[in-house]
């Protein structure tokens, strides 16, 4: 996938005119980690060990991409997985780290690649939606995510990072995860439902038995007595 972005590389003393560069963006490599972590030590205060990366490249092949923005030169990536304890009906994957150097931001770099990402999810392993964690001052990744990516808030998780700052868990809905939702939503009316008639039943069916019975009188039948 070669997209073609117009950038301005800024100098100290003098901008230089706009140029165009064409990004390269493609699945990742295990000859690519080396160069991914670099940025995620650059770029974030989430590190991981080499072993991780390699664990994702060799588990989730599909769901890692990079963006170059000339041959073997990386300038971005997205690392990202299946929930491996999901649930068999409910599948979904996480978005674990993204990042794109300082010097090629604003390029809608970090959108692309998690949009390829989101959509292997969805072809390849059928996932019902994507989740992830952000920090709750990062507020240039929170845009991104829900204005942008149509993540939403699900919750706050209390001193989720090292240094205790709290994480916000982000969820995007893929449409069949949305199916899912909406027939969730209907078998539990629908239980509910049940449920309520069932009980106005027995609540008829009790009030019915603690009515007392009248007892019927039996009318004697009148003899011609012999004696």
């Amino acid at each position: 996938l070669c997209l073609s972005f117009p950038a301005i590389f800024s100098h100290p003393k003098k901008l230089p005119p706009l140029q165009t560069l064409t990004m390269n963006i493609r699945r990742a490599t295990t000859a690519d980690l080396m160069q991914m972590q670099h940025s995620n030590l650059t770029c974030l205060p989430e590190n991981y060990h080499m072993k991780y990366y390699l664990y994702h490249a060799l588990t989730w092949p599909e769901c890692l991409y990079v963006c170059e923005d000339r041959a073997g030169h990386i300038v971005g990536y997205v690392l990202s997985k299946m929930e491996e304890n999901a649930p068999a009906d409910d599948p979904h994957g996480h978005i674990t780290s993204v990042a794109v150097l300082r010097s090629h931001r604003k390029l809608k770099i970090a959108t692309k690649l998690m949009d390829q990402a989101h959509r292997d999810m969805q072809h390849v392993f059928n996932a019902n939606y994507a989740s992830l964690h952000v920090r709750k001052s990062n507020t240039a990744a929170i845009h991104l995510y829900q204005n942008v990516l149509g993540y939403e808030t699900k919750k706050v998780e209390a001193k989720y990072y090292a240094d205790d700052e709290d994480a916000l868990d982000m969820v995007k809905m893929f449409p069949k995860g949305l199916e899912k939702q909406k027939r969730d939503a209907q078998k539990k009316e629908s239980g509910t439902k049940d449920m309520n008639d069932s009980h106005k039943s027995g609540k008829q069916n009790a009030g019915d038995k603690s009515k007392p019975k009248k007892k019927k009188n039996k009318k004697r039948s009148k003899g011609n007595g012999t004696g």
